[in-house]
């Protein structure tokens, strides 16, 4: 089937299913000609492939289903009495079309299958007496053919076909029932024999059998290479399979405590077998996301029209899969995306115009598969969203203060879309701008343990990302306990996980603004507790702290447990009403060792603790996270050894990302030492013999620390990376040399405080050409974040 059509090779698969059905009815109608119900049956089947191969432009196929249809017309209307003439003819073009189908998924088209033969032979069986006289031998030649076709493998093809017009001298004519009733299983069409040449001339003399073979072997291509399973039988697969992995999981953890080799070896083939059972079984369930992306081209042009914009739809990952349930829980929210975008995002050609773009808008869809998930984004490149104008509307809708306005950023304005009842619509129309969308649309999407993030850039356009499970039946999951009992968290929303001594504990987490936080490389990180959320009292009493770093909404936190269990693919379970009430369990799993554990929502866990708090609260702790953040990228320093016992102090906010590079992958361009990374090519300076340290240059693996801004990096050797550590209460000195800034007491060490600007002007001297040359710009630099991705 390869290099078929998508519609054509579904044609094909559900035109082959028609046929065989029809060979039975028909055979069988002619025990109950009066049957009007299966005359109906079989007049619907005829109809349909009469109409597709019409839309395909197939019109061999469509002029002989065409007078057929117009028999089992009149037929079922009782203007004809079906009799065993009638009913070979029909059989005859049911194996013309079956000719014609295996030609079509051969070669493309039609071949050179001939219907006349088949055309005028119905077309005569419809006629009144005495037509049905005249094509009354029309059977035996069939039979003929049949004969033919039989002696092929015992004679060479030539032999019977020349002695064929000799055989029926009187035989069928006679006794027209007896090779009616043989038709179904043996009678083949005349269109047949012309056919098959084509389909053997590569068997070299074995015409026949290889016809026929060939012709069953690409039947098998088609029609059996599909098969239709209800929706209800694979879910009860997925239950069943669910099940499997449960037992699994208990087999597995009983057999880790055992010593037995071969229960052991067992135990291992059969968890490999149950992984690709249930990889199997949710394949089945996987549809590709253009099934539903295919009804939107309309919806956009429609509304485009209504609108009177001219908008270009562009989509691309449309062969992404994402579970069946999933995908039918996504269509409407995906919908009204598409429908705002158009509505509210793009403008009209005159306002495009006016401001330098392009009379056509373009709306795009995406998919992708990232990180267990499949994220779909829909991306206009319309005026979008004005955090201002957002804002100011928030205000007078009283949906916020003017004060905590003042200190809310443009990513948390925008998250403001997804209130209840929020819009930004200047009237209401048929297509929006009545409050009810977004955060219906918001609920939707994290009813399915999926999440909704917005981005916007005024002037330039707005993006929609949806990040959505795989599936809902059986996902990985952290096991994690508090107060005695177990939970789980999904892996999808798990970062790192941060286990903390008694010590570290008392000085790492700290309280600002009435909640705790912990200083996790630099970035200040909101804590959860969760026997707080619950209502519970921990039994850890030794001081130590667990932190689960959960993403949720764009946001981290960490969420304090009692201690983590393990991980393990666990099977999602509904939970009763009462449990779903709470608001805080989006379901529950049997676990290895049987014990039943309620799976945290993480979404909801997130809004109840850090969102339900009074607004006066929640704004002067958003007030004193930022002031404490920005103090501590101010004062957090990356220690680096240099060689020579010299080590520098570089500002954290400086970093992009820790790197290794192999020596022998550093190349020249002049005098200069390059390095090519990620698909770019970066300059190096090492910081030894910028400051004139002069290490060991014989290391193999180099320690790099990669500088971005502005689409511009460099790469700054060091000997070690040591640690991160706080700079502000360190004694400084403002003894310096060339490269430095001065130095201080870091660490019980004196250290020396790099000037960044100069090392990053060694490597690339162009570097701050195009951007500003302050040395404020460093400290601005939005990359300190991304260190946070390396384990020192």
């Amino acid at each position: 089937m390869d290099g078929l059509d998508d519609i054509v090779e579904e044609f094909l698969v559900e035109s082959h299913e028609n046929l065989d059905q029809l060979d039975t009815d028909l055979v069988a109608l002619e025990q109950e000609p009066d049957s009007r119900e299966r005359l109906s049956s079989i007049f619907r089947t005829i109809h349909t492939i009469k109409g597709t191969s019409g839309f395909l432009a197939f019109h061999r196929l469509e002029e002989v289903t065409h007078v057929g249809e117009n028999m089992l017309s009149r037929l079922r209307d009782g203007a004809l009495e079906l009799t065993p003439q009638r009913t070979s003819v029909l059989l005859q073009m049911v194996d013309t079309v079956r000719s014609l189908l295996a030609s079509i998924e051969a070669t493309g088209g039609e071949g050179s299958v001939d219907v006349s033969a088949v055309v005028a032979e119905i077309s005569a069986a419809m006629e009144d007496t005495p037509a049905p006289a005249a094509a009354e031998p029309d059977p035996a030649p069939a039979e003929v053919v049949v004969d033919v076709l039989a002696e092929v493998p015992a004679q060479a093809a030539a032999a019977p076909a020349a002695e064929a017009p000799e055989e029926p001298a009187s035989a069928p004519v006679a006794e027209v029932p007896a090779p009616v009733a043989a038709a179904p299983a043996t009678a083949v069409p005349a269109p047949v024999v012309e056919t098959a040449p084509e389909f053997e001339a590569a068997q070299d003399g074995e015409a026949a059998p290889a016809a026929d073979s060939g012709t069953g072997q690409t039947r098998r291509a088609v029609a059996d290479s599909t098969i239709r399973v209800d929706v209800d039988l694979l879910d009860e697969l997925m239950l069943l399979v669910g099940e499997l992995v449960l037992t699994r999981n208990q087999i597995v953890q009983y057999v880790g405590r055992s010593n037995d080799t071969d229960l052991v070896r067992a135990s291992q083939r059969l968890n490999l077998i149950a992984s690709e059972l249930q990889e199997g079984v949710m394949k089945t369930r996987m549809q590709p996301i253009d099934h539903i992306w295919s009804k939107l081209p309309r919806v956009v042009r429609d509304l485009g029209l209504q609108l009177q914009k001219n908008i270009r739809l562009e989509m691309e990952g449309r062969d992404t899969e994402l579970d069946k349930t999933l995908l039918e829980a996504v269509k409407d929210p995906l919908t009204h995306l598409v429908r705002n975008s158009v509505d509210h995002g793009i403008e009209d050609a005159d306002a495009r115009i006016r401001v330098g773009k392009p009379a056509e808008g373009v709306l795009t869809l995406r998919a992708r598969h990232e990180s267990g998930q499949v994220v779909v984004e829909v991306a206009d490149d319309g005026a979008g969203i004005d955090p201002v104008r957002l804002g100011a509307k928030a205000v007078e809708r009283g949906l916020v203060t003017a004060e905590a306005l003042t200190r809310m950023g443009p990513q948390d304005i925008l998250q403001m879309i997804f209130l209840p009842g929020f819009s930004t619509a200047a009237q209401v129309t048929n297509v929006s701008g009545r409050g009810v969308g977004m955060d219906v649309v918001k609920t939707n999407i994290e009813s399915i343990g999926g999440t909704i993030e917005v981005e916007s850039a005024p002037g330039r356009g707005t993006c929609t990302r949806l990040r959505i499970p795989l599936t809902l039946a059986i996902v990985p999951a952290l096991t994690v306990e508090c107060a005695g009992d177990r939970y789980a968290i999904p892996q999808i929303s798990l970062q790192e996980l941060v286990s903390l001594d008694a010590e570290k504990a008392a000085n790492a987490v700290e309280e600002v603004g009435g909640a705790p936080v912990y200083r996790l490389r630099g970035e200040l990180l909101p804590l959860v507790r969760l026997t707080d959320v619950l209502g519970l009292t921990s039994d850890r009493h030794d001081g130590h702290v667990v932190i689960a770093v959960l993403r949720s909404e764009g946001r981290r936190f960490g969420l304090v447990v009692d201690r983590v269990i393990n991980t393990e693919e666990i099977v999602v379970k509904a939970v009763g009403g009462q449990l779903k009430a709470i608001g805080l369990y989006s379901g529950a799993t049997v676990l290895g060792d049987g014990t039943v554990a309620l799976i945290l929502d993480v979404q909801a866990l997130a809004r109840r603790a850090l969102r339900t708090e009074s607004s006066d609260r929640q704004e002067s702790r958003a007030a004193a996270l930022q002031a404490v953040a920005t103090d501590a990228e101010r004062q957090r320093m990356l220690l680096a050894a240099i060689g020579g016992g010299r080590r520098v102090a570089i500002p954290l906010d400086t970093v992009t990302r820790l790197e290794q590079v192999r020596t022998e992958s550093v190349e020249k361009v002049g005098n200069r030492e390059v390095v090519q990374y990620r698909g770019a090519i970066l300059p190096i300076v090492r910081l030894d013999r910028h400051l004139g340290a002069y290490g060991d240059s014989e290391r193999e693996v180099l320690e790099v620390i990669v500088y971005s801004d502005h689409g511009r990096s460099v790469a700054i050797v060091v000997e070690e990376i040591l640690d991160i550590v706080d700079g502000e209460a360190a004694v400084r000195s403002d003894i310096d040399d060339m490269g430095l800034l001065g130095s201080a007491v870091l660490g019980d060490k004196v250290t020396e405080l790099l000037d960044v600007r100069a090392a990053i002007l060694a490597a690339d001297p162009a570097f701050y050409s195009t951007h500003p040359t302050t040395h404020d710009s460093l400290s601005a630099a939005p990359h300190g974040a991304s260190l946070l991705e390396v384990s020192l």
